[in-house]
């Protein structure tokens, strides 16, 4: 479980490594936090700086440096993250990762091995490095100092736009989801936006606990974890995070409308959360004050009419 105060902490450790990124207007009451900017153009640099230099105020990195599963964004900011703080890094990721994401994270000087399909074929076999070399294992969402770090996300928000009322985010495994809705927890709340055909944190809520999902789809190489985090289930539980669902068709218009619009180039999972404000999947009351992270864009450009 994680809460605001984790979040803050996280905030002042992280402050020095990581961008504040910006918050665009969009329409009237309707917020975009450009969370791609961040270093890897993701939000994922966030918790990996957390989670890494939490370690090291505890007595110190390994000499294995860190070890991380990743479908490709999370991967990317723990190279990043190792290699600003001077260790190595050693990155698991599946078959079907983008070929951009693989090549950045080579460029970011991480070993890079891909095994599997899915996430959890890469996360079995990190998990499983990580314990033979002593390294310290990253994971892409489900550990209390990386949800933190994502977390300051909704901080920034806050102070930048004033407050709002809802904050739309995109769900895979859900640390995101987590540590924005624990930052921004008596202020505003969170609706977690997932593909129809990777309901992880829907399918959650349902069963009153994590279980997995068939991982499918357009976002499936951002989204594509199959299941949703314990600290992410409890925080939404506690919070009350609400689940909102649209399709693969919605999340494509939805991306294409963000170039069209305003020239903003992003993943199919990150325009997940536009789409539910786009199509009406979330629909907000006469004068609410709605933000959507657009939380990635490693992306290929050549895509973007699918």
């Amino acid at each position: 479980m994680i809460t605001r105060s984790d979040v803050e902490t996280a905030a002042r450790r992280v402050a020095r490594h990581v961008r504040t990124t910006p918050v665009m207007a969009a329409d009237p009451g309707l917020y975009l936090k450009l969370e791609y900017t961040q270093h890897t153009g993701s939000f994922k640099a966030r918790g990996a700086f957390n989670h890494i230099l939490a370690a090291g105020e505890r007595g110190g990195l390994p000499e294995a440096g860190v070890v991380a599963a990743s479908g490709g964004n999370a991967g990317l900011a723990a190279a990043y993250a190792a290699a600003a703080l001077g260790v190595p890094a050693e990155v698991y990721v599946p078959t079907t990762a983008p070929a951009v994401k693989v090549r950045r994270l080579t460029d970011l000087g991480a070993t890079v091995r891909q095994v599997g399909r899915i996430y959890g074929d890469a996360y079995e076999a990190a998990l499983k490095r990580a314990a033979e070399n002593g390294g310290l294992f990253c994971h892409a969402y489900d550990q209390p100092e990386v949800c933190a770090g994502q977390g300051t996300v909704g901080l920034e928000l806050l102070a930048q736009t004033g407050g709002v009322d809802t904050v739309l985010i995109a769900v895979g495994g859900g640390g995101l989801m987590a540590g924005v809705a624990a930052a921004v927890e008596g202020h505003a709340r969170v609706v977690g936006v997932e593909p129809e055909r990777i309901p992880t944190l829907h399918a959650a809520l349902r069963a009153g606990e994590p279980v997995d999902v068939e991982v499918s789809g357009i976002a499936a190489d951002s989204l594509g974890a199959t299941r949703i985090g314990d600290i992410a289930l409890d925080v939404a539980v506690r919070t009350g995070v609400e689940s909102v669902l649209v399709s693969d068709e919605d999340i494509a218009r939805a991306r294409r409308d963000l170039w069209e619009r305003y020239r903003i180039v992003v993943e199919h999972g990150t325009a997940a959360a536009l789409a539910a404000y786009a199509t009406g999947a979330y629909r907000p009351a006469g004068g609410e004050r709605v933000a959507v992270v657009l939380c990635g864009a490693n992306t290929d450009l050549g895509d973007l009419a699918v």
